[in-house]
């Protein structure tokens, strides 16, 4: 008998713990998700444009594959240069991503202005439309999203998540820092002086678009992580300050929740050319068959060729 009531007492007081843990649980669970939700109000910057490569708005709750455009400024309000240009390419049903760095001194059409230039100069002199429509015209496949980060803050999205970790290819120095051949763990200020560095690299633009990826990539990873909860605070503020997106907050939920298991597939895309000057300027020359080649490979990820067939 008194077995049967120490257990029932057991019980109850382990219902008790558990009801406690839960609601703790729960009371996270929504603090955490109010702090998200003010990051991405934070961060929503619409834009008005629409796209002749896009007749029909994407449905991600159909799944549909889509593309971002990143743009690296030194700031996220001005109309400065972006020297840091990545499209990336997402689809669901093939559990893939495709990220393509485009290098900054690439000689395209600028749309809107009508002549061929650097196709970093396109943020300069029209903001994000201007950049998107170019990058759109140059790769010939629709750019339905942006998000536009400030480098400068971006060295405290790599503090908040706790530093990230890559494989280094070449060993340099930058301003009396050493980053070493193989792994290594860089913290916001090394991460940035990382992505940065130009001269030294024999592939100039290539390399450092390389190491951009590379970044990007380990902040995505560890973001994700359990770990990264403890901080979420840190991020979110991290984020909410240093980046702009035209994405909405129940756009970004429909994205983790049809499309989360794509980033772990992602392949990285190196668009070549050489270097050319025109008037005594410096450009990257991009021949036609890189560029078709490049377009196909896109489209065939966003599955445009499929819909053109069909």
């Amino acid at each position: 008998m008194r077995s049967d009531k120490k257990r029932r007492k057991w019980l109850k007081v382990t219902g008790i713990v558990l009801l406690v843990l839960l609601v703790v649980a729960g009371g996270y669970a929504y603090t955490v998700y109010q702090s998200l939700k003010s990051a991405v109000n934070t961060m929503h910057e619409p834009i008005e444009r629409t796209s002749e490569k896009r007749p029909e708005p994407v449905e991600l709750v159909e799944k549909d594959p889509f593309s971002v455009l990143m743009l690296g400024v030194d700031s996220t309000t001005d109309k400065g240069r972006s020297d840091t240009i990545i499209v990336l390419t997402v689809n669901p049903t093939t559990n893939s991503v495709k990220m393509l760095s485009i290098p900054r001194d690439t000689r395209t059409e600028i749309v809107g202005k009508g002549y061929d230039d650097k196709i970093n100069h396109a943020h300069a002199f029209g903001g994000v439309e201007m950049a998107m429509d170019t990058v759109e015209n140059f790769l010939d496949i629709p750019i339905d999203y942006y998000m536009k980060v400030n480098m400068e803050g971006f060295k405290d999205i790599v503090d908040a998540v706790g530093g990230v970790t890559v494989d280094n290819t070449l060993d340099f120095s930058v301003e009396k820092v050493n980053f070493p051949l193989g792994e290594i763990t860089l913290n916001g200020e090394e991460a940035l002086a990382f992505t940065r560095m130009r001269k030294q690299d024999p592939n100039g633009d290539f390399g450092r678009n390389t190491r951009q990826r590379q970044i990007i990539q380990a902040v995505i990873k560890e973001g994700a992580s359990i770990s990264s909860l403890v901080n979420f605070s840190d991020i979110f503020q991290s984020v909410g300050t240093n980046v702009k997106t035209n994405l909405t907050f129940d756009q970004l939920v429909d994205i983790q929740k049809n499309y989360k298991t794509a980033s772990s597939n992602i392949e990285q895309l190196e668009i070549k050319g050489s270097g050319t000057k025109i008037n005594g300027i410096y450009y990257l020359a991009i021949p036609q068959e890189e560029q078709q080649r490049i377009q196909n490979l896109l489209k065939t990820e966003l599955e445009l060729n499929q819909h053109a067939k069909n």
